[in-house]
């Protein structure tokens, strides 16, 4: 928020120096910037679905949304009417978010230093100890359930279809394949596979590449923008898949090499 102290002409002929009138300009935030008020329950959900992945911890997490963002030195704060509250940012962007009453009472906003149209946010729910290159599933589920209560999915088109009005809530997102909540991988993807016991699953193209269904008008209003190739579904609402299968990924980069040419002249 923004004060300004003015202090008209004549007012300073007639008034003392001593006493200026006074007029306060309060600036509109950006209705893209996320709500401190929901990401707090975002965290407080967590609490309560913990037994979905009960050693893991929450973050939340800054990504980028358009190829020009500077991803470097961002820095992040809590601002109400009267208070900012600096949030440290690691070397990631991943973040905690401290709980602050006075923050919570005038109803803060959460702000980068950056257009909040570049960036995408996520809450992020890791298990410690998986194998290299893989999430769990009961984490995603969580991840979604707090993404969904935070605020923090930031499709912005009312033609853009990712979440139907139909499905607002955590539950209804995060318990239905209707949801389409997209989660993002570090690299490029070229495979997503399921492993619960001796059952696996390789997910089929249209939950890998957010369903490659966007055209390019579409997509800048899609939090996936930047990162199309990162994007995949997980089968969250399907409970036939216990919390703790595997979800494994295989990167573009170590995809297998093509079959060499064939001989000229064959067929």
């Amino acid at each position: 928020m923004m004060a300004l102290a003015v202090l008209p002409v004549h007012a300073q002929e007639t008034q003392p120096a001593s006493k200026p009138q006074t007029v306060t300009v309060t600036s509109t935030r950006d209705p893209v910037d996320k709500s401190y008020r929901k990401m707090i329950r975002g965290m407080e959900r967590f609490e309560r679905e913990h037994a979905l992945a009960p050693q893991a911890t929450l973050r939340f997490r800054l990504l980028p949304r358009l190829p020009t963002v500077n991803m470097r030195g961002i820095t992040l704060k809590v601002v109400g009417d009267r208070i900012t509250v600096p949030v440290p940012v690691a070397e990631d962007n991943g973040f905690t978010l401290p709980r602050n009453e006075q923050a919570l009472r005038e109803d803060a906003a959460v702000i980068a230093n950056r257009k909040t149209t570049s960036m995408t946010w996520r809450a992020q729910v890791v298990t410690p100890g998986l194998p290299p290159d893989t999430r769990r599933l009961g984490d995603l589920r969580l991840e979604c359930l707090v993404g969904v209560e935070a605020g923090l999915v930031s499709n912005s088109s009312p033609l853009f279809g990712w979440i139907s009005k139909a499905l607002n809530s955590p539950e209804q997102v995060c318990n239905s394949p209707d949801g389409n909540f997209l989660f993002f991988t570090e690299r490029p993807l070229f495979s997503v596979t399921l492993r619960a016991g001796e059952r696996t699953e390789i997910l089929p193209f249209r939950m890998l590449y957010a369903g490659g269904e966007q055209t390019r008008d579409e997509l800048q209003y899609c939090d996936c923008q930047v990162m199309l190739d990162r994007t995949y579904y997980a089968p969250i609402w399907d409970r036939s898949w216990p919390d703790d299968t595997l979800v494994s990924f295989a990167y573009m980069e170590d995809a297998p090499a093509p079959a060499s040419a064939p001989a000229e002249g064959t067929p």
